[in-house]
């Protein structure tokens, strides 16, 4: 069989101007605008929607938590989206937020996480069904969950029995940014020997949490991707609320230890949060869905079809009849 022939490096007589594809690209891209799906998953009082309407600097989302303590707790865990079209210096971003009150709010929590796999895994076959459609949309709508923002507890301990198992279940669908919810609750210190806690525990599990080490990356990348991987989970305050200091009004919230700024990188790591999911790894997030996670769904249901047709066109052995012969 032929191979093709090692392209031959060509020196120009002249200016082509090809060199303007990544222009003609972006062009493209404005047009359309960007899609990006976050799920966030916690128990109730951990600050998610606050954190969601801090790191996006708008209030996009309201807390699904209880709001008097006669209020009963759900029952199960249950899924709500709400979507918003966002614009920065003219880049449009359709954002989807999937909140799941109900997560791990009972007594007995088992099975607590299967609506939240079921809705993921339910994106990505609404997707396969759409690429499979002999008159497919040119732009496919895409509701593929992008990131999982996973809140711990700041109990300073450990990880929970139920955080290890969900996570675990998680991390194989989706990609899994673990921080620590509220973390202003613990001094330095304690934060500190918690987030060691949690990296032993999630080395211990086995449980790989994204970004993913990959042959593609230059030294640049893996560099950063290391960084960031010594950080999380990432210990985040959250506020919509402006204190003021020395005359000026910043994100924060006053506690008994005096005020935390948000984006004060001394007082916890928002920024670095921030940061990793819009400016740094935004497009890698929704690249490592497709090529990774829901390609290995696509795959896998496409096996399965596969098994299935070969099952049917198989000729089916005679059946004996009721006089004893064969039919």
């Amino acid at each position: 069989m032929a191979t093709a022939a090692e392209p031959q490096k060509v020196q120009l007589n002249g200016y082509v101007g090809f060199d303007t594809i990544t222009t003609q690209i972006e062009k493209k891209l404005l047009k359309r605008g960007f899609q990006f799906n976050v799920i966030v998953v916690g128990q109730t009082g951990l600050g998610k929607s606050t954190l969601i309407n801090t790191i996006f600097a708008a209030h996009l989302i309201d807390s699904k938590g209880r709001q008097s303590v006669e209020e009963p707790f759900r029952q199960t865990t249950e899924i709500q989206t709400v979507s918003h079209l966002i614009e920065e210096h003219g880049i449009r971003l359709r954002l989807n937020i999937v909140d799941t009150p109900g997560y791990g709010d009972q007594v007995n929590n088992e099975n607590c996480w299967e609506p939240i796999i079921k809705y993921i895994k339910d994106q990505h076959s609404a997707y396969l069904r759409k690429e499979l459609t002999a008159m497919r949309e040119r732009y496919i709508q895409d509701t593929r969950i992008h990131c999982c923002l996973f809140f711990i507890s700041p109990t300073g301990h450990a990880l929970k029995p139920l955080d290890i198992l969900v996570l675990k279940k998680l991390s194989e669908v989706v990609n899994v940014v673990p921080v620590i919810a509220k973390s202003d609750s613990l001094t330095i210190e304690e934060r500190l020997a918690f987030k060691q806690r949690i990296k032993a525990e999630l080395a211990h599990n086995n449980i790989k949490l994204y970004p993913y080490d990959s042959d593609e990356l230059d030294d640049g990348e893996l560099a950063l991707n290391q960084s960031m991987k010594e950080l999380i989970p990432f210990a985040i305050v959250g506020s919509e609320k402006n204190v003021v200091i020395d005359g000026k009004a910043v994100r924060g919230r006053r506690n008994k230890w005096g005020v935390i700024v948000v984006e004060n990188e001394n007082h916890c790591e928002f920024v670095h949060l921030r940061n990793f999911l819009t400016r740094t790894h935004l497009q890698d997030l929704i690249e490592t869905t497709a090529q990774i996670h829901y390609e290995a769904f696509r795959s896998k249901q496409l096996l399965a079809l596969k098994e299935s047709s070969a099952r049917q066109e198989q000729p089916q052995p005679p059946q004996p009849s009721s006089q004893g012969g064969v039919i």
